[in-house]
């Protein structure tokens, strides 16, 4: 150990340590369970259910990230409003060229939260409260996705031309013709921007998606 600090103090560049054998160990083993617990969470738990496959990529990218920011950051003294405002700026985030529905949006917020959690954790925390920490979200998410919420219910836009049936006293009717026209099981519609000119209306249908229904 000596040997090593010793090796420490004689590699500098312009007064920078090349390496601190200490910290670069730590940081290798908080990536690799940082890295493990958004595996778990994205390829695991939302993967299965996404209609989009191409939010996995953006959440461990942005979950990778956020944490070297986080943990590089972590000596300059700006722990707590460093989160807070990382955490604040990166929640708000839109994209511009699509908007992040709810579900995507959640998921990249507790990305975001793990990571954050898991490079700024001090020594005052425990490895037990880290690992329970981390398992405790795993576990709720999992619950509300598969448990609680055991059916998928998607949802598509389309442009719908019976605009009689708009009315709130034949929504049922509604939902029934687009079941037979769509195929889908078709739980229940939100009516959007309605153009009488045309005599069509764009409508957001939520289905249940099974094995023969497309996502």
């Amino acid at each position: 150990m000596e040997y090593l600090i010793q090796l420490e103090d004689q590699w500098r560049l312009f007064g920078i340590k090349l390496i601190d054998f200490a910290d670069f160990f730590e940081v290798i083993i908080r990536f690799s369970f940082n890295l493990l617990v958004l595996y778990i969470l994205v390829r695991c738990l939302y993967f299965p259910t996404a209609t989009k496959k191409d939010y996995p990529f953006t959440y461990v990218m942005f979950g990778v990230v956020v944490f070297f920011v986080c943990i590089l950051m972590l000596n300059v003294k700006l722990q707590l409003g460093f989160a807070l405002g990382l955490f604040a700026v990166f929640t708000l985030l839109r994209y511009r060229t699509d908007p992040i529905p709810i579900r995507e949006m959640t998921y990249l917020f507790i990305v975001i939260g793990l990571s954050v959690i898991n490079a700024l954790a001090t020594k005052k925390v425990s490895y037990a409260e880290l690992i329970f920490t981390n398992s405790a979200i795993l576990f709720t998410t999992y619950v509300l996705e598969r448990a609680w919420y055991c059916k998928n219910e998607f949802s598509k836009h389309i442009f719908y031309e019976k605009i009689d049936l708009i009315k709130p006293e034949k929504r049922e009717e509604m939902i029934k013709d687009l079941r037979e026209r769509t195929g889908l099981n078709v739980q229940r519609v939100d009516i959007g921007e309605i153009n009488f000119l045309r005599d069509t209306t764009q409508v957001t249908i939520y289905y249940i998606a099974d094995d023969k229904s497309p996502a």
